[in-house]
C-alpha cells in the first residue's frame, strides 16, 4: 500500500511502516498512522504485509512458532525464545522484500530518491531493527515494543536517530529486555519514550512524537 498526498506532484520523503504480529498492511492502526503522516507531514508512506500475514500464505514452520507461542502464552511459559524464532525467521525474507520495494518507490515520479524512515513497534520493530541496519537509505527510525533478544546485532549497527518507544508494563516484552535493546543502539542521537500500561496500551500521543520527529530529520 502507498498513500501519498491528494494530487502529489514532485518528490517527497517515505516513510516505511511494519505492521505487529497478527496484523498486515491495511490494519486501522497502521492506516490512522498512515493518514497523518500524509496530511500533516506531507510524507508518502508505504506498507507492506510481512510474510504470512495479511493474504500471504504461512508456512509450516511458522505455523509451528506460532502454536508454541500460543500454548507458552497460555500456560504461562517464556514468550522471548519463541518471540525470537518467528523474528528470525519473517527477517530473512522480509528484509529484502522491503529493500525491493524501496526500489521500485524511488523510481516513483511522486516520491523519488529523497530520506527515507521506517516506523514500526512489536513485530513491525523486530523487523524493522535488521532492516534498517542493512539499509543506508533510512535516515530515521521509530521502532520499540520489542527486546534485546530478538535484535541484538543488527541494532548494535544501527547508528541514524532513534525514537524508542517501551510499555512499562508489556506482558509480552520484558521491560529489561527493551531497556536493553535500546542501549545497544549505536546511534549518536536515540530517545527513550517510556509510557505505563501493557503491550498494546501505547498512547496515542507517541503518534504526534513520531510525526514531529519524522519532520525533523526527513525534511
Amino acid at each position: 500500500m502507498l498513500w501519498t498526498p491528494d494530487q502529489a506532484t514532485g518528490v517527497r520523503a517515505l516513510i516505511l511502516m511494519g505492521h505487529g504480529g497478527g496484523q498486515h498492511k491495511q490494519s486501522p492502526g497502521i492506516v490512522a498512522r498512515a493518514r497523518r503522516f500524509v496530511v500533516e507531514g506531507g510524507f508518502a508512506v508505504a506498507a507492506l504485509d510481512a510474510p504470512g500475514h495479511g493474504d500471504r500464505p504461512r508456512s509450516a514452520e511458522q505455523d509451528r512458532i506460532i502454536a508454541e507461542l500460543r500454548t507458552r502464552r497460555q500456560n504461562g511459559g517464556e514468550l522471548s525464545p519463541v518471540v525470537t524464532a518467528l523474528h528470525n525467521l519473517l527477517a530473512g525474507q522480509a528484509v529484502p522484500e522491503w529493500q525491493a520495494a524501496l526500489d521500485a518507490l524511488q523510481h516513483l515520479e511522486h516520491v523519488g530518491a529523497r530520506p527515507v524512515g521506517y516506523w514500526g513497534l512489536s513485530m513491525g520493530s523486530g523487523l524493522g531493527v535488521p532492516f534498517v541496519a542493512a539499509e543506508p537509505r533510512v535516515r530515521a527510525a521509530v521502532l520499540g515494543l520489542n527486546g534485546s533478544e530478538t535484535s541484538t546485532g543488527a541494532a548494535a549497527q544501527i547508528t541514524v536517530p532513534v525514537e524508542f518507544l517501551v510499555q512499562w508494563d508489556d506482558e509480552l516484552v520484558p521491560r529489561a529486555a527493551g531497556l536493553a535493546l535500546f542501549d545497544l543502539f549505536a546511534s549518536a542521537e536515540k530517545t527513550l519514550h517510556a509510557n505505563p500500561g501493557r503491550h498494546a496500551e501505547v498512547p496515542m500521543f507517541e503518534l504526534d512524537s513520531a510525526l514531529r520527529f519524522f519532520t525533523r530529520h526527513l525534511h
